[in-house]
């Protein structure tokens, strides 16, 4: 018998003043069985860091060929493509001819470093790419408030990020890396 994903709710207020995008959100995230609340979590960053009127959280895990966020325009034409994680470069140089832009937020310490020392040549060349490391202490700490019922702000100016819920604020300054 196959394990379902577990269901998590977010109410997700959005103030971003990089962007002048101010919203609010109801999500709903499912989490495959074989993923992490850290990486649950960042996908729920990513969301914020992105946030429009047509971003959704993909099928992710549970396909092959999507991603775990993307925006799309009215025709169907994928706009970005966004990856978390530590993805396959070949999938992302696949991605690029698909979408007009592709941004990955790679998380994991070292592991991350070591992704993108194999990673940079090959990334650099397609030109839609964007690449993002998030500090290994923000995602660990983004994973302790995760919950299956979550009411989060997300406060965003000169690149930092601030996500607090009730009793608790996680700041994450992502480095962009491409």
């Amino acid at each position: 018998m196959a394990i379902n994903a577990t269901i998590f709710k977010a109410d997700l207020q959005i103030a971003d003043m990089d962007r002048n995008y101010y919203a609010d959100h109801t999500l709903t995230l499912a989490r495959h069985p074989s993923e992490t609340d850290e990486r649950m979590m960042v996908r729920l960053l990513a969301f914020a860091m992105f946030a429009h009127e047509h971003l959704i959280f993909a099928k992710g895990l549970n396909a092959d060929d999507e991603p775990g966020l993307w925006q799309m325009d009215l025709t169907g034409a994928i706009e970005l493509w966004i990856e978390v994680g530590l993805p396959d470069e070949k999938w992302l140089r696949k991605a690029c001819g698909r979408s007009e832009r592709v941004v990955v937020l790679t998380y994991g310490g070292r592991t991350a470093d070591m992704w993108w020392s194999a990673n940079r040549a090959k990334l650099e060349k397609p030109g839609n790419v964007s690449v993002y490391n998030l500090p290994q202490e923000a995602t660990q700490a983004l994973a302790a408030i995760a919950s299956r019922n979550m009411r989060l702000q997300c406060s965003i100016q000169d690149g930092q990020i601030w996500i607090t819920d009730t009793e608790s604020t996680v700041h994450i300054v992502p480095a962009k890396l491409l």
